[in-house]
């Protein structure tokens, strides 16, 4: 368990984090997040041809990795290309309740602003209050839902979408 005052280090993942990030991945499935079945062996690589190792931060306590987020364009077009989006966010439950996920937010919004990122967007499920506190204390306003788009356990959950502008038009 890492100590209360202790600050996450966030750095750009590596190849050489793809097992650890992999593992992470499957320890945090969940459907308060995760729209797609429980991951089931052989497990797909973490890493491949639309998710790099550079598309990642990630967050380490005792040089351990304890969580990561995913920063990728949310469509191949050109006339899209000033956004990004956050495309995954997972944190250990070991680490929850120390400040890592809002580090993560944190710096994953610096890295948009850095490459050059107008606006910055995500999507999360209804039900996922914590989440949805997290990214709104952090900026993130709600700008859309998509009402029963995914049925996960029995039930429909919506989809919202949210926003957040990362340079001001002059």
């Amino acid at each position: 368990m890492p100590e209360p005052h202790q600050s996450p280090y966030i750095r750009i993942a590596l190849p050489d984090d793809e097992e650890e990030l992999s593992l992470l991945d499957r320890r945090t499935w969940s459907h308060l997040h995760a729209v797609t079945p429980r991951p089931q062996a052989p497990h797909s690589p973490f890493f491949d041809e639309r998710h790099a190792p550079g598309d990642h931060l990630v967050a380490e306590l005792d040089r351990r990795i304890v969580g990561y987020v995913r920063l990728g364009f949310p469509t191949a077009l050109a006339s899209n290309a000033h956004v990004r989006q956050i495309q995954g966010l997972a944190v250990c439950d070991e680490a929850r309740g120390h400040g890592v996920g809002r580090a993560l937010i944190r710096a994953v919004v610096e890295e948009a602003r850095r490459r050059g990122a107008r606006r910055l967007t995500l999507r999360v499920l209804g039900h996922n209050t914590p989440a949805r506190k997290l990214y709104e204390s952090e900026g993130f306003v709600v700008e859309g839902v998509l009402p029963e788009e995914f049925f996960l356990e029995g039930r429909y959950v919506d989809d919202v979408i949210m926003g957040q502008t990362l340079f001001k038009p002059a």
